[in-house]
């Protein structure tokens, strides 16, 4: 994860495609990120980065049809968002404290999946 210094504090990346989704690893996001696609997911992988504790990490995805894939270390709590016709699954309770991933879904059809490594 990329942070920003003082003098640009919310730098937000932008992936936009009409058909396919987007995947995006953890050493090239900043603290906002949204993605945009017609008809297409999200994969993030956050398992090689290190989130400082207390950090949250924003990630917004838009979309008709694709949901999220997130892939975060044990120690990171995750927060799902936003209006879909899909679900979380998180396959297990993250451990107390720790950084937070906060993930706003807005989409028709496309849930969101969470696995920890």
């Amino acid at each position: 994860m990329t942070k920003s210094n003082g003098e640009n504090p919310q730098k937000t990346d932008i992936k936009v495609s009409l058909i396919g989704g987007h995947r995006l690893a953890g050493a090239t996001l900043h603290e906002r990120t949204v993605t945009a696609s017609l008809i297409g997911g999200a994969d993030v992988d956050l398992t090689d980065i290190a989130v400082p504790d207390g950090a949250e990490l924003r990630i917004t995805k838009l979309s008709l049809i694709g949901g999220v894939s997130l892939k975060v270390r044990r120690d990171v709590r995750v927060e799902v968002h936003g209006l879909r016709l899909g679900g979380v699954k998180d396959d297990g309770p993250s451990e107390p404290g720790g950084p937070t991933v906060r993930i706003d879904a807005w989409g028709l059809v496309g849930g969101v999946s969470v696995s920890r490594a």
